[in-house]
């Protein structure tokens, strides 16, 4: 009996210490002797730092979500709790002392860096000289000295710059072949074209058998004709001739022939034989195609009126329209190829041979002329052309890949690769363009780097440190 009471005596003995420790433990409170008891160590807690700073707004005491920015009260009375600054964001455990020693030894020379301000984490245009918390609960981000350097130059880890794709090439002087394409159109060449006609009325015994499109050669016959005028005057001449008056061979009657239109050869027929033909044949003046017949055998031919007209196209026209902007560029002989549709993947080379003195006002630009030789007879009139315009210089320039090159609209700018992962915006003067590259005629100097891929991401981040920097308090800048 003894011996179960002596048990329940310090089995309750037993729980009571047990409840003790615990309430005891969550409390805060160290008992004696309770390492030798346990055979643990209790660390007391740190008593947190009391609330400092303005008061800002105030809570309701039951943690209900109920706020006020002035003092208030709840329904039953209760005053609302005040929250002052250094409360307002503390929502995150701050790192132990150990762990943020243990940080420190993992990342040599970290404590020698001075941090200069805090940059909001989404980049908003707000610093704070101290760390904080922004709506969200994010921490500002540490600037240290380091990091500011002078001028816009942006720091990329090489990780983080192997993921971008950063590419650079070196500045190089080299030629620049700039090309203005402009539309234009096949034309016949004004010099070359010859029309057949009669100085007086005439009659066509007869009309050789060409029409429009065909290819004839100077001196071949196209028609047969009797004209009275001319006639009259053969007669005349053959008496001038039978007479022997003085200098017949010069007088009225060859006059009027060569007045008429007669060919040399007929006034010479006619000076041998002291003969008049009934009729004449009129021959082709020129190489060239058919453009337009309107002979028809038996038919009266008004003085005047085009019974053939034949153009030579072994040289042709290509008018282009340019615009104006780009007149300064071109000049009388400079080189040009002409692509028709009809002939796919076929080059024809000319050269400018004139500027028409006058600017379109509806289109705002100027017509060139271009001299192509065609002699394949494959243009042909009227066909449309794409124009390219050489307007470059033989002389080698400065000049960077057309990627690197940020156009703004009012200035111009490229990254500069500054090595170990710097980079530095750096405004630059721009001159022509052509085959993908740029004329820089002031800021860079050649062999200097300059990135072509992930610039404008460069670029953005240049931009965005130098306006924080610029809203660094004044205590905070170096």
């Amino acid at each position: 009996m003894k011996r179960a009471v002596l048990r329940g005596l310090t089995l309750a003995a037993l729980v009571a210490a047990g409840a003790g420790g615990y309430w005891a433990g969550h409390r805060g409170i160290a008992i004696p002797g309770s390492s030798t008891l346990f055979g643990a160590t209790t660390v007391a807690a740190e008593t947190p730092p009391p609330p400092s700073g303005p008061v800002i707004y105030y809570k309701d005491p039951d943690e209900r979500p109920a706020y006020s920015a002035a003092p208030a009260r709840t329904t039953g009375g209760r005053a609302f709790l005040p929250v002052r600054a250094s409360e307002e964001g503390s929502f995150e455990e701050t790192p132990p002392a150990d762990a943020a020693m243990s940080s420190a030894a993992m990342s040599p020379g970290t404590s020698e860096r001075r941090i200069l301000y805090y940059r909001n984490p989404m980049g908003l245009p707000d610093t704070s000289p101290v760390p904080k918390k922004d709506g969200m609960g994010m921490d500002y981000i540490p600037v240290y000295d380091d990091e500011a350097e002078d001028g816009p130059v942006v720091k990329i880890p090489p990780g983080r710059l192997q993921r971008t794709g950063v590419r650079t090439r070196a500045a190089e002087r080299r030629p620049l072949d700039r090309r203005v394409r402009v539309p234009g159109m096949v034309q016949l060449d004004e010099r070359r074209i010859a029309v057949v006609a009669t100085r007086s009325p005439a009659f066509l015994d007869a009309v050789a058998n060409v029409t429009t499109g065909d290819r004839v050669v100077k001196g071949q016959a196209l028609a047969r004709l009797y004209a009275p005028d001319i006639a009259a005057a053969g007669a005349q001449y053959i008496t001038d001739l039978n007479g022997g008056v003085r200098g017949a061979s010069a007088g009225g009657g060859r006059q009027r022939l060569e007045n008429l239109g007669v060919p040399a050869e007929a006034i010479a027929e006619i000076e041998r034989t002291r003969k008049v033909p009934l009729s004449m044949t009129w021959r082709a003046p020129r190489d060239g195609v058919v453009l337009e017949r309107n002979a028809v055998a038996g038919m009266r031919a008004e003085p005047g009126a085009v019974l053939f007209r034949i153009a030579d196209i072994s040289t042709l026209w290509v008018l282009a329209d340019l615009p104006e902007h780009d007149l300064g560029a071109v000049r009388i002989g400079t080189p040009a190829s002409v692509r028709v549709r009809g002939r796919p993947g076929v080059a024809f080379s000319g050269q400018v041979s004139l500027i028409y003195p006058q600017v379109s006002e509806a289109t705002r630009t100027a017509r060139v002329r271009i001299e192509i030789a065609n002699p394949d007879g494959v243009l042909l009139p009227n066909m449309y052309a794409d124009v390219a315009i050489s307007t470059g210089d033989a002389a080698p320039v400065l000049a960077v890949p057309d990627d690197a090159v940020i156009d703004t609209g009012t200035r111009q700018v490229v990254i500069l690769d500054r090595s170990e992962g710097r980079f530095e915006p750096r405004e630059v003067t721009v001159g022509l363009s052509g085959e993908g590259f740029t004329e820089i005629r002031d800021g860079l100097v050649e062999g200097d780097l300059v990135v072509v891929a992930a610039n404008f991401l460069i670029d953005a981040e240049s931009n965005l440190k130098a306006a924080l920097r610029g809203l660094a308090p004044v205590e905070a800048r170096p």
